[in-house]
């Protein structure tokens, strides 16, 4: 007897979200997800973030111009796209449709980086309540997706968000204070920040953005 396959919709992709799972592919071309509840859970925290002097130059020179959810599937795409040292990806087909229909629906959020014109950077994830997601990010140029992401942590914390999950750490995250949780710890806070009244600031004034990239600066100022 087949067994049938459960339908994976943008609601039940939500309702996942809120418990501390997340799916994944196991190639770009599969055709089956699977949902992952590691032990320990990869957490940058807002109030902690690590961003280097030589980044935050970067940053107040200007050189990208940031937007947020101007180009929402172009970012998807361009994050599963081949990358140098890995021709495959993690997210398929699926994947990017569910996260394009969360898009529609307001929970899921783009970060990009110009340059000339040209989207060379970016990231993007799911926010509910106070939580964000991060699911995946991507760089065709030097810092594009290190300023995409400072900026998101900017833009979380004014608009109220306590948790930024970064679901492993990496050694390229390791750099911005991102800690390793237990999962009992990990969905303690969880469940505290999705019942947390805030909203992901599309457009908000650039001084508060400015102001916020400041004050992260001033608590690492190593």
């Amino acid at each position: 007897m087949s067994r049938r396959r459960i339908e994976i919709t943008p609601e039940l992709m939500l309702r996942a979200y809120r418990i501390g799972l997340f799916p994944m592919a196991e190639s770009r071309d599969s055709d089956r997800l699977y949902w992952l509840d590691p032990e320990r859970r990869g957490v940058i925290p807002l109030g902690g973030f690590h961003l280097s002097r030589r980044l935050a130059r970067t940053v107040r020179q200007g050189r990208f111009t940031i937007t947020a959810n101007r180009e929402f599937p172009r970012v998807v795409a361009l994050c599963a796209a081949p990358r140098r040292g890995s021709f495959d990806s993690w997210i398929n087909s699926e994947i990017a449709a569910l996260f394009t229909a969360m898009h529609a629906m307001g929970h899921a959020h783009s970060v990009e980086a110009w340059q000339e014109g040209e989207l060379v950077g970016g990231l993007y994830g799911v926010a509910i309540g106070g939580a964000f997601f991060g699911e995946s990010m991507f760089s065709r140029a030097t810092d594009a997706s290190k300023v995409a992401l400072v900026h998101l942590v900017a833009r979380l914390r004014i608009g109220g968000f306590t948790l930024l999950d970064a679901q492993f750490t990496t050694e390229h995250l390791s750099q911005f204070g991102t800690v390793e949780v237990p999962r009992a710890e990990y969905k303690a806070a969880l469940a505290a920040a999705v019942e947390r009244d805030a909203a992901f600031p599309d457009t908000p004034e650039p001084e508060r953005v400015a102001e916020e990239i400041a004050r992260l600066r001033s608590d690492h100022p190593l």
